[in-house]
């Protein structure tokens, strides 16, 4: 039997089902990403993430068609960027992002970021997304780093509740009050960084780095406790919480480390003293804050 019995799945909204846990590939160099998508998928992910611009498309779709794999026993999702947000921007990009991985179809397709200061794009970008939705050129739609209120705001004029919501979570930053919000909506969470690497190199954004969840003390305790690894532990939290996680690695023993999650449980008063490292302090960029001036990045063809 291999790992891939082992991974559960979420269904979506829509009735579609996203594996629990996949490889994330943000800041995975083009050259790496390829052995790391292949890596992963021998040792039983079936769930890839991408986005436009994160530059690894080609790359992604280059390691799915070197593993062999039936295309359709994956999960690919990748995201649109800001600089293509509008109707028929958006839906050219979604064609340039297809032609980058080599596919016909992408089973999940997120805008990146909200913007609230180009709203009518963030609006019209997901108007394209639901078309796509609606032609059955992608299974599912979604959104990244979107609030509660962004998520209202979308929703009041738009048709289809958004399938997810992949946001910033780790055990340092829980998103409770999000969470609850995705709950009454239907939308499924899905985490970035879920380990909480995005606190330990938080000087990108020019701050301080944070707490790391995998030194706390209480994170250690359980891995000893359960012969496992921090990171497996808190890998596990999410489990335990419903999430789907997308760890990112380029290194084949940490990508089969992450994803060896399932031959232990961890009680809800553990989980609970996880949900007690909550710093209430995000680690990454404030989505309320970006948009194409203070992000001028365009995506090539």
């Amino acid at each position: 039997m291999t790992m891939t019995a082992h991974i559960p799945g979420l269904t979506l909204n829509n009735g579609e089902v996203l594996p629990a846990l996949g490889l994330g590939v943000f800041q995975s160099p083009p050259e790496q990403t390829m052995a790391a998508v292949e890596a992963a998928i021998a040792c039983g992910y079936r769930l890839i993430d991408t986005a436009a611009s994160y530059l690894n498309e080609r790359d992604v779709g280059l390691g799915i068609r070197n593993s062999g794999i039936d295309r359709a026993t994956l999960f690919v999702q990748t995201k649109l960027w800001i600089s293509d947000y509008g109707y028929e921007s958006g839906l050219r990009a979604y064609d340039v992002s297809l032609r980058k991985l080599g596919l016909d179809y992408v089973d999940l397709y997120l805008l990146h970021q909200p913007m609230p200061n180009e709203w009518e794009r963030t609006v019209a970008a997901y108007k394209a997304a639901e078309r796509l939705l609606a032609e059955r050129r992608v299974r599912a739609i979604g959104v990244s780093n979107f609030s509660a209120k962004h998520l209202e705001a979308l929703m009041a004029r738009t048709e289809v509740v958004p399938a997810l919501n992949q946001v910033e979570l780790h055990p340092a930053f829980i998103q409770r009050a999000l969470r609850t919000v995705h709950e009454r909506l239907g939308i499924a969470t899905q985490a970035w960084s879920p380990l909480g690497g995005v606190n330990v190199y938080r000087t990108a954004f020019g701050a301080e780095p944070m707490k790391n969840p995998l030194e706390q003390p209480v994170v250690l305790g359980l891995a000893s406790k359960y012969g496992k690894t921090p990171a497996q532990v808190v890998l596990r939290w999410h489990i335990e919480h419903g999430f789907s996680a997308i760890p990112k690695s380029v290194k084949p023993a940490r990508i089969a480390e992450n994803v060896d999650v399932f031959d232990f449980t961890l009680t809800p008063d553990e989980v609970l003293g996880l949900d007690a490292l909550d710093t209430g302090v995000r680690g990454g960029p404030d989505p309320q804050t970006i948009d194409t001036k203070s992000i001028t990045r365009t995506i090539p063809d």
